[in-house]
């Protein structure tokens, strides 16, 4: 599998690498300007779906200082090195990091205050069907994603198979269509 592949579903030897690398570089930039942007309460309950190498977890956990994180991936490779990240936290119950799909969300109705998606609805199926799974677990709160239009995006696009790019009207669009109602966009070039 070429290198790049591995920031779709990350696997193998080049999967390790691909979710350490996630944990820094553009891909936290670019996660901070986003939780700046929120207003995250110390108790909340958060999912971030598609947790990647695990550091936006921790970056929420520290927002959340007496809340609880839950990372989702797909990818076996990106849920044991969230662990292995979030180590101390899973131990002390404040975390977890569970391997699963979007599409097929294992969670109650009404879960989480909060739910975030760094970089990773490009690499999902049908996207107003999976936001509509989104808001049945998500309490009456928000989600955060980015524009994939930058221009990092725009040239892994070209090289990642399956990587398809929304812009902000794209995403409002599904959002809507999966009941989502308060919908706001920030956009700064990262």
């Amino acid at each position: 599998m070429p290198f790049f592949q591995n920031t779709k579903k990350p696997v193998g030897f080049g999967g390790k690498l691909m979710v350490k690398s996630m944990n820094s570089g553009t891909h936290a930039k670019l996660a901070n300007w986003g939780l700046d942007h929120l207003h995250i309460v110390k108790e909340a309950k958060i999912l971030d779906a598609g947790c990647g190498g695990g550091a936006n977890v921790k970056r929420l956990l520290e927002k959340a200082a007496q809340g609880h994180v839950t990372g989702l991936d797909y990818s076996e490779v990106s849920v044991k090195e969230a662990s292995k990240v979030n180590k101390k936290a899973i131990k002390d119950g404040k975390c977890e990091s569970t391997q699963g799909d979007v599409r097929t969300l294992p969670f109650a109705e009404d879960s989480f205050d909060l739910i975030t998606a760094f970089e990773t609805v490009y690499f999902w199926f049908d996207l107003a069907e999976t936001f509509k799974g989104i808001r049945k677990i998500l309490k009456d709160g928000g989600t955060n994603e980015s524009d994939g239009h930058d221009q990092t995006a725009v040239k892994f696009s070209k090289i990642i198979d399956g990587m398809k790019l929304y812009d902000a009207k794209m995403l409002t669009e599904s959002l809507k269509q999966a009941g989502f109602t308060k919908i706001t966009t920030d956009q700064k070039g990262v």
